[in-house]
């Protein structure tokens, strides 16, 4: 049982730092939440980012002038994958455009993709306002301060999205996520299931949640859900991750050398 519970633990926080690290378990950017920015570019990412990624760079080359061009071009390397290069287009873009909301919260989020969580909260904070909140951002903020370990106030933004936009999914998600960061399953799942129960909820809310019950020892009823949400193949592949998650020993090295492939268990945005 000792053993079981410490191996509950250390999944659970090698699993939300794979989940932040790999898009912030559910937590998307500012527009692709909204789709305000649905553009040509956005639906070609999906079906192939690096494409959609050259051709969005082709048409920022194009206009190096032009904000949305940039913030287009920003979001396409993101997709793609290249998010340090993705950070750095979008500084030089903030400098080019100082005072463009839209942008300082695109790089802020390329910040939080890589690791710089305390120079995003700078970003974010000069991307909204007290007086005109952003949910949006307001919940990137708070996966920020998670990943500093800061949970108390991670979980005051997410409460301040929430008043904004109540129910709203993706931030449920992310709450749900910090508090599996600070190894407290159970209301990890409480607040995943009002996400999960949402209807607006995407597959990574379905499953951070089949996540959290599967690191809780119910590895059936996170399958149940897993098989539910995506393709066979795909299916197959996420519950062989979660096999090798529950069954893997405590082993420090394994943790720190990333070797858990948990992040699989949420789609790239």
């Amino acid at each position: 049982m000792r053993q079981r519970s410490s191996r509950a633990r250390l999944l659970a926080s090698v699993a939300v730092t794979a989940i932040f690290a790999a898009g912030l378990g559910g937590c998307q950017t500012m527009s692709d939440v909204t789709g305000s920015i649905a553009s040509k570019t956005t639906a070609s990412a999906e079906a192939d980012p690096h494409q959609a990624a050259e051709v969005a760079g082709e048409r920022y080359r194009a206009d190096p002038k032009s904000a949305e061009a940039a913030l287009a071009y920003g979001q396409a390397l993101r997709a793609s994958g290249q998010r340090s290069q993705a950070a750095a287009m979008l500084e030089q873009a903030t400098i080019a455009h100082p005072g463009d909301k839209a942008l300082l919260a695109a790089y802020g989020r390329a910040l939080v993709d890589n690791g710089n969580f305390q120079q995003a909260l700078d970003v974010l904070g000069r991307a909204h306002s007290p007086e005109n909140p952003d949910w949006r951002i307001l919940s990137v903020e708070g996966t920020a301060f998670d990943q500093l370990g800061r949970h108390d106030e991670a979980r005051r933004y997410y409460a301040s999205a929430l008043k904004i936009a109540p129910g709203e999914p993706s931030v449920l998600s992310n709450l749900g996520l910090s508090y599996m960061l600070s190894k407290d399953l159970p209301k990890a799942e409480e607040v995943l299931r009002q996400a999960y129960a949402s209807g607006k909820a995407d597959a990574r809310v379905r499953q951070n949640l089949a996540l959290v019950i599967g690191l809780q020892g119910r590895f059936a009823e996170a399958e149940q859900i897993v098989r539910a949400d995506l393709p066979p193949e795909e299916a197959a592949a996420n519950v062989a991750y979660l096999k090798q998650m529950l069954s893997r020993k405590d082993d420090p090295r394994t943790a720190r050398a990333g070797k858990l492939p948990v992040a699989s268990l949420t789609r790239p945005e």
